[in-house]
């Protein structure tokens, strides 16, 4: 189980990968940023899910497919900044 402090950074190093690169990182990724081993990350990003923290989806299991206020799959909310259409909102 996860601390309560790598779950904090987990949200937060998915949140601005989000924003940074439009879309949501590999838990192998997450892994390598937080510094822990990808099944770690894995298994802390479904323990974060869980927490209930608003609209967390994994698809097929281990795949981010939204981590709010984005989407990792293409909707027909298309979020923009100065003009650049970089994301996709739930």
């Amino acid at each position: 189980m996860a601390d309560a402090q790598l779950l904090a950074k987990l949200y937060h190093t998915t949140l601005s990968a989000i924003v940074r690169d439009g879309r949501a990182p590999h838990y192998a990724k997450l892994g390598n940023e937080l510094g822990v081993a990808p099944e770690e990350a894995r298994l802390a990003l479904h323990e974060l899910a869980a927490t209930g923290v608003p609209a967390i989806w994994l698809h097929q299991g281990d795949l981010i497919a939204s981590f709010a206020p984005f989407s990792n799959i293409p909707t027909h909310i298309e979020v923009s900044v100065d003009g650049v259409k970089n994301w996709y909102g739930q």
